[in-house]
């Protein structure tokens, strides 16, 4: 009997299913696949071919940005080195333009001060004039003075006064000029 039961055992394999069971599920997978393959695959194919589509317009974006990306990176950079070449010109108008200013200012300042110093010899030299008229009347009451004393008379008369003064006064004149 336990010989028995291992050959029926044998018979038995539970890894291989009994045909009508076989069948059965190969007829249900078949009609299981063509379902899904019928109804299912349309949808997938879809939604992967917008997927693809999707992606391959994102790239086709992404390098058009990519591109007008960069062309506005190269308008940048030109109106930068525009702009700089602009501050550049800029600096040298305003550096030349301070240079004349500067030039101006100097040449407005020497011309005020030749003005002032030439006022300054001009007031000088009238002051010298008025000085010497000044000490020449003085000079002349004093040598009047003096020379009526000395000599014992008035010499009040104005015309011979002018003319003792006039006298004196050259002959101051003459001694400083030997002098020299």
């Amino acid at each position: 009997m336990s010989h028995m039961l291992i050959l029926a055992a044998e018979k038995e394999n539970p890894l291989i299913p009994p045909i009508p069971e076989l069948v059965i599920g190969l007829l249900a997978f078949v009609i299981v696949f063509g379902f899904l393959a019928w109804k299912l695959l349309p949808n997938i194919n879809t939604v992967l071919e917008q997927r693809r589509e999707a992606i391959e317009g994102g790239i086709e974006k992404a390098e058009a940005a990519q591109t007008e990306a960069q062309s506005v990176l190269e308008q940048y950079k030109a109106q930068l080195a525009e702009a700089r070449h602009e501050a550049a010109r800029l600096r040298q108008d305003a550096q030349e333009q301070g240079a004349t200013l500067i030039a101006e200012m100097r040449a407005e300042g020497q011309r005020q001060r030749d003005e002032i110093v030439a006022a300054g010899h001009t007031q000088i030299e009238a002051d010298r004039k008025a000085a010497a008229q000044s000490l020449r009347q003085d000079v002349g009451t004093l040598a009047t003075d003096l020379a009526g004393k000395l000599v014992g008379e008035s010499l009040e008369d104005h015309a011979r006064q002018s003319r003792v003064i006039d006298r004196f006064l050259s002959e101051l004149e003459e001694k400083a000029e030997a002098a020299r």
